[in-house]
């Protein structure tokens, strides 16, 4: 599930070249954060409640739809909105905000909060692994931990693989291509959990 391509990933793609390695980083630890509460509302039934109920689910999908939607639409004005003679480290400094990291570790955790499939995952495969005859609080947990734990190798070596290729994209004309196509994936992603039953 972790390594399947997803928002998140998408999302690290949008970061990466034009922010730096540093708020992918960060774009990461938002999205380790999210496991953290998606396994909490399990554990206390929440997430059960939301997804027995159409229109809580349907409140959830349409939000997380209309995030997603507005980060794709957000990569692809910024892909067309750059000087012609502009380069990726003009780019750099001028995302270098000082409330940006901020604004990454925000993008990465509603990018996984709001993505109900992960709430499906754990109310679906979490209870199969748990020993509700001890602590299942423990358990869960620490199978949440589990998760993160692999989420957060995975998407790290995402952000370093990108910020290793990131020579790539010095010139204008590649970085429009390339935000444009994250845009793309995150509209596309944004109408597939619009869609989910």
């Amino acid at each position: 599930m972790v390594m399947s391509p997803g928002p998140n990933g998408a999302l690290l793609l949008k970061t990466v070249p034009v922010s730096g390695k540093k708020h992918g980083y960060v774009n990461v630890m938002g999205v380790v954060a999210a496991f953290y509460l998606h396994g909490t509302l399990s554990v206390f039934g929440l997430s059960a409640i939301i997804v027995s109920s159409a229109n809580l689910f349907f409140i959830v999908k349409l939000v997380g739809a209309i995030y997603l939607g507005y980060l794709g639409i957000k990569a692809i004005i910024s892909a067309f909105n750059q000087p012609k003679s502009s380069t990726i480290t003009t780019l750099q400094n001028k995302e270098h905000a000082p409330k940006k990291l901020s604004s990454c570790f925000l993008e990465g955790l509603l990018t996984n909060l709001l993505n109900p499939k992960v709430s499906i995952f754990y109310l679906a495969a979490f209870p199969q692994f748990i020993n509700f005859q001890s602590n299942a609080i423990a358990s869960s947990y620490t199978l949440v931990t589990i998760h993160a734990l692999f989420a957060a190798l995975w998407f790290s070596a995402m952000v370093f693989l990108i910020g290793k290729s990131t020579s790539f994209l010095k010139s204008p004309r590649k970085h429009m291509l390339l935000q444009s196509i994250t845009g793309t994936v995150l509209l596309w992603f944004s109408y597939r959990i619009a869609t989910v039953e």
